[in-house]
């Protein structure tokens, strides 16, 4: 049995802190992928896109999620994730793969500092133009969806679990 939870999305879906919220519910441990690059690489996600590009800021993403080797933890991705077919299918393989889902419009209300933030696209791609292109991929790996749209964090979190409590 998959004793992990992993979670997908775009920026702003709530994967972070929702995933705190539910490993909490679990009595999971948490890991944060964006957090585990920025350790690892001691700059910040930004800096990596601004001196190395946002290609290698998937290469080093999908690098991280390879190395994961855990039990009984919610895994919070960055939204590039699933641009790694090794990654996703390595994720798979330990957890059950939760899609949080948004709007483009909710997206985008919930992210003010797009220039910061560290999403990993090329320069010329708007985000209504990422965020078409990836949720085709976040269908394509989940094993559930949740719909995130009008929900606060603990909500989803709630909804994560009954949702596993039903597939498993």
């Amino acid at each position: 049995m998959k004793s992990n939870i992993t979670l997908i999305g775009m920026p702003g879906a709530g994967k972070s802190t929702a995933g705190i919220i539910l490993a909490k519910y679990r009595s999971y441990g948490f890991i944060d992928t964006d957090i585990l690059i920025q350790i690892n690489q001691q700059k910040s996600l930004q800096d990596i896109i601004d001196q190395s590009g946002y290609l290698a800021l998937r290469q080093i993403e999908e690098a991280e999620i390879l190395k994961l080797n855990v039990e009984e933890h919610v895994i919070a991705t960055g939204g590039s994730a699933v641009y790694s077919d090794k990654a996703m299918t390595h994720l798979k393989q330990i957890s059950t793969v939760v899609f949080l889902q948004v709007t483009y419009k909710v997206a985008c209300d919930r992210i003010k500092d797009f220039e910061e933030r560290g999403i990993a696209k090329s320069a010329e791609q708007s985000f209504i133009d990422l965020y078409n292109e990836r949720q085709v991929l976040y269908e394509k790996y989940a094993d559930l969806s949740i719909d995130c749209n009008e929900c606060d964090q603990e909500s989803i979190a709630r909804n994560i679990t009954d949702k596993i409590s039903e597939v498993k």
